[in-house]
């Protein structure tokens, strides 16, 4: 970590990097370290694109496509049973720019926002890199890395803070809120003056029950998606955020000023994508499999690895055969060909007995990065 900045590397994309020269140089390497699914867009989605390369392709309304917004209010009337006005709606580029905009929109200079420990990463380096100031709510396993309001009300007790910063799945650890919990979170923030940040990037990839979004529970929270994970988009760069009235204006401004729009080709592409979800069902299948097939594999190991309630990682903890993660995973690739991610992308403090293992991807490698981890660890 940089002591002057309190910025850290994404480690995961680090690792991703040195994988990508092992390949260059002919070494075969399985990929457990990026949240990306292996399986493209569904078919339509690529037809549509193609059918408008050969038109000019100029800035869309900033806020992006009409039909996209409408597109996206729709999802919320059948997904989530709640109506979402289009103009309530911000297409992005990517997560990553929702939350620029939500940040910059919703809170002044110097502001504190608390985030949960273990968390994304880019949370805490995007935080501190904006000016921001974090607080870390520290999770644990034994009440399955999930965060309650009791502990939100202690946080706040000891640093107050101004927004709360929450990802349900999470990442590292899949861990998902029930709605009961969900709730109790968004009245303790109402009640704390704490502005509540909904990270539902990974909505759709439960696998215990239906995700549950902060906007069934009221129109205060700020709501940032994207059609990365559960549409199989990463490289599209294409997200969106629900904004609530009082912050619309000057997140719309902010929009127009820091990314005039969204790219138009993803935005067409992301329009597509909405109406075909019997396609990412079909791959949310294939996560499960994965899901089970890894968790068991990676117990069979000697790690404790408890599968987590959606997105598509497991959070293993490695305590018996290291305390120094990062070098835990060099050493795999290095050694094995295996790329994992070290927990301290997550954890700053505990993350040096852990690893973050996605199963986004075949079951083949998988299977392949079970067997070699099995020789890695004998030795």
């Amino acid at each position: 970590m940089n002591e002057t900045t309190g910025l850290q590397p994404f480690y995961a994309m680090e690792i991703n990097a040195l994988a990508r020269g092992l390949e260059a140089e002919g070494r075969s390497v399985c990929h457990l370290e990026v949240g990306e699914p292996d399986a493209p867009p569904a078919p339509r989605v690529r037809d549509a694109v193609r059918d408008v390369l050969e038109r000019a392709q100029k800035y869309t309304h900033f806020a992006g496509l009409p039909a996209l917004r409408e597109g996206l209010a729709r999802y919320y009337a059948e997904q989530h049973k709640v109506a979402v006005a289009p103009d309530s709606i911000v297409v992005t580029m990517g997560s990553s720019s929702g939350f620029i905009l939500g940040f910059h929109g919703a809170f002044g200079p110097g502001a504190t926002i608390a985030v949960t420990r273990p968390g994304y990463p880019a949370y805490v380096n995007g935080l501190v890199g904006m000016g921001f100031r974090t607080v870390e709510i520290p999770l644990s396993a034994a009440n399955g890395w999930r965060l309650s309001a009791a502990e939100i009300e202690a946080a706040h007790a000891r640093t107050p803070f101004d927004g709360l910063l929450l990802a349900s799945p999470a990442n590292p650890t899949g861990a998902a809120l029930s709605r009961p919990q969900l709730a109790e979170i968004v009245a303790t923030c109402a009640r704390l003056g704490v502005r509540f940040i909904s990270d539902e990037i990974y909505h759709g990839l439960d696998y215990r029950g239906p995700s549950v979004s902060a906007l069934e529970l009221g129109r205060d929270a700020i709501v940032i998606n994207s059609f990365s994970k559960y549409y199989c988009m990463t490289g599209w760069r294409i997200g969106w955020m629900v904004v609530p009235d009082d912050l619309l204006r000057r997140t719309q401004i902010l929009q127009q000023n820091l990314f005039i729009s969204a790219p138009t080709l993803s935005q067409v592409a992301a329009i597509a994508a909405l109406d075909e979800r019997d396609y990412y069902e079909a791959q949310k299948a294939h996560y499960a499999e994965n899901r089970l097939l890894l968790g068991q594999g990676l117990r069979a190991l000697g790690l404790d690895a408890a599968e987590g309630d959606g997105a598509f990682y497991t959070y293993a903890d490695v305590g018996r055969f290291t305390n120094d993660s990062l070098r835990f995973c060099r050493d795999l690739l290095q050694q094995a060909g295996v790329a994992a991610t070290p927990g301290v992308d997550f954890d700053r403090t505990n993350g040096g007995r852990f690893v973050r293992f996605s199963y986004a991807g075949s079951r083949a490698t998988i299977e392949q990065a079970l067997e070699r981890m099995a020789g890695f660890l004998r030795r």
